[in-house]
């Protein structure tokens, strides 16, 4: 009778051969080597379970891709990262490996780069985010000079036509509001959520230890950057009116913190009773961009409140700025008022300057 490997499952790569594959929630997925329920195949899906060193690290060939992404798995620049991104990149990585694996490392060309962003394009998400991991792989192999050029250098993300996540709108979060009262668990999340505008990892670790002058202070589970955090007075009126508990704001209805998938689906749940089906907590974090971006805050002002690195990544996520309450604001500064006792009007003669065309 054949032996039942939990975790492990079948699928044939683009070669049409059949590959076996080990997977579980919490676990990297890593591909099985041999023959099903062979002396190697047993070897490494017990590694697998067990946690031990990188399955098929001591039977990589040196110079290889899988040598590469095993090198770059031991590495601190992989193990640096957080929990969630190491999981993410190696879903990638793995499947290059299972692809791509066994060739050499001159196969690690902007063309190849290229089509497999093309065999993505249905799904633009899923490829940027292949991209990202690529890049984050060349660096170390560049650092390290087991490649001479950057191979993702000029490669531009796919243009995506949704804006991913949902961003709540103001109507969206009165109406949660309305369903949820202060005092209430749920309005403290949706608070915490808006007005630190931080990842619900980072939420569900906040707690009065961490107030200090009236601010909060947080270190980003994600990027690990510390952040000082004022305490507005909608966010202080529903820490005040919860429950006080233990060493966190929020907790389980055991007393204990939640975990970040918990929190999740817990606050998922909140939203589904206020009618708001496809709103998520990450939506708030959005909202709280949008609202800053709305209020005529520059990137870096946004910047030091959400704690991105990159202004692109700001600009992504306050997309859903009110297009028209920007604009009417932008076009007063385009109004020329009247030269009376003024004959040097610079600011008025330099807006008119601007707009014409030159040529």
């Amino acid at each position: 009778m054949t032996r039942d490997y939990r975790g492990v499952s079948k699928f044939f790569d683009r070669h049409k051969r059949l590959r076996w594959r080990a997977r579980a929630k919490g676990k990297p997925t890593v591909m099985l080597h041999g023959e099903y329920g062979s002396a190697q195949f047993v070897a490494e899906w017990n590694a697998w379970v067990n946690g031990k060193a990188e399955v098929g690290a001591s039977k990589t060939r040196p110079g290889s891709i899988s040598a590469l992404v095993v090198g770059y798995y031991e590495s601190k620049d992989f193990t640096s990262l957080a929990q969630n991104t190491r999981r993410l990149q190696r879903s990638h990585l793995e499947r290059l490996r299972a692809t791509s694996g066994d060739k050499d490392l001159k196969a690690l060309t902007r063309e190849n780069v290229l089509a497999s962003l093309d065999k993505m394009a249905n799904n633009p998400a899923s490829a940027n985010n292949f991209l990202k991991v690529m890049r984050a792989l060349c660096r170390y192999a560049i650092d390290r000079k087991m490649i001479a050029h950057n191979p993702t250098a000029g490669v531009k993300r796919l243009k995506d036509k949704t804006d991913g996540i949902h961003t709540w709108t103001d109507e969206q979060i009165a109406q949660f509001e309305a369903r949820h009262a202060i005092g209430t668990k749920a309005r403290l999340a949706l608070a915490l959520l808006l007005y630190t505008a931080q990842r619900k990892s980072d939420v569900i670790t906040m707690g009065r230890q961490h107030e200090r002058a009236g601010a909060i202070t947080v270190r980003q589970k994600k990027t690990g950057t510390r952040l000082v955090l004022p305490i507005v007075e909608q966010l202080r009126e529903a820490i005040d009116a919860a429950p006080k508990g233990g060493m966190t704001y929020l907790e389980t209805e055991f007393g204990l913190p939640f975990t970040s998938a918990g929190f999740g689906n817990w606050f998922a749940d909140r939203c589904n009773e206020a009618g708001l089906v496809g709103c998520s907590a990450h939506g708030l974090r959005k909202a709280a961009a949008r609202r800053l971006a709305e209020a005529g805050k520059s990137a870096h002002e946004i910047m030091a409140v959400t704690g991105h690195k990159s202004l692109s990544e700001v600009e992504r996520y306050t997309r859903a700025a009110n297009q028209e309450a920007l604009a009417r604001r932008a076009v007063d500064g385009l109004k020329r008022e009247p030269n009376v006792g003024n004959p040097d009007n610079r600011v008025a003669n330099f807006d008119a300057n601007a707009l014409k065309k030159k040529g």
